[in-house]
């Protein structure tokens, strides 16, 4: 059960004017004995405000990239835009002596829209052929490929044709 700071409070000044043992008055009471004196060794190094609920989950993730840090990187992905997020990751921990890894400059940089799309050269297809044959044994295509046969195994086909037929 959680008691806010002003029952822990409470708890403690009965305790200590209590005439009873304190073992015996904490069991009256229902509050484990280690329970008590945790509150009572907060209450004695930090005073009241102490006693208050913290909240259950860390002020800082313990592996999250401080803010300056954050800035250096976005700078040095300005100044060096020709340069991939693995390459920016290298540099900055050679240059700068902080680990970051690539996951986490794509990341950030992903966040700030500097990431862009790789650049893909567009080939069309040829209307004709540029070696035409015009005989047989001129030029020769081969194609490899295998099947999966259910209960056999695999079969290697492998196909020669004249260009010319």
């Amino acid at each position: 059960m959680r008691y806010p700071a002003c029952e822990k409070i409470e708890i403690i000044r009965l305790v200590e004017q209590s005439t009873l043992p304190v073992r015996r008055t904490l069991a009256q009471i229902g509050v484990p004995r280690a329970t008590f004196y945790r509150w009572y060794d907060l209450y004695q190094t930090g005073g009241p405000e102490a006693l208050e609920d913290r909240p259950a989950r860390p002020s800082r993730v313990w592996n999250r990239i401080p803010e300056d840090v954050r800035a250096a990187i976005l700078e040095m992905a300005l100044e060096h835009s020709e340069l991939s997020p693995r390459e920016l990751a290298v540099r900055f921990t050679d240059s700068q002596g902080y680990f970051v890894s690539e996951a986490s400059v794509y990341r950030l940089l992903k966040s700030h829209d500097l990431i862009t799309s790789p650049a893909f050269i567009v080939m069309k297809a040829a209307k004709a052929f540029t070696d035409k044959t015009t005989a047989p044994n001129q030029m020769w295509q081969t194609d490899f490929t295998y099947f999966k046969i259910i209960g056999w195994g695999w079969v290697y086909l492998s196909t020669i044709l004249d260009d010319f037929s």
